[in-house]
């Protein structure tokens, strides 16, 4: 039960940085697995999971994300690792998802949510 737990909790941070990848660049085969950008977006767990201060840490997996996504096919493989998670994460965790782009200092041009359609990530 603590794993699924872990592992929900993981899977909602990945949604959001998901979704930030998926704002940048264009064109070329995807090259980020789900093991990336979990490993990526670890730091960024706590948070989503229980609010509070974002670590340093978290911002630094995001900008690493980002810098890695440089083609749309790269961010659209992220987005679905991270809407795959976010299917099993609470409101409450999305919520806490979606503040990390804000707090960490970078910009993302769309609404952090289950529905994503990453096909139409640019």
């Amino acid at each position: 039960m603590a794993n699924s737990s872990g592992l929900l909790k993981l899977g909602t941070l990945v949604i959001f940085v998901s979704m930030l990848i998926m704002s940048f660049s264009h064109g070329g085969q995807a090259q980020i697995s789900c093991d990336t950008v979990d490993n990526d977006l670890l730091p960024c767990l706590s948070f989503v999971l229980n609010g509070g201060k974002v670590a340093p840490a978290c911002c630094s997996g995001i900008k690493t994300l980002l810098s890695l996504a440089k083609t749309q096919t790269d961010r659209q493989s992220v987005c679905s690792c991270l809407k795959s998670v976010a299917q099993s994460a609470t409101n409450g965790q999305l919520k806490n998802a979606a503040q990390i782009p804000h707090l960490c200092g970078v910009n993302v041009p769309f609404q952090i949510s289950r529905n994503i359609d990453c096909s139409k990530v640019k």
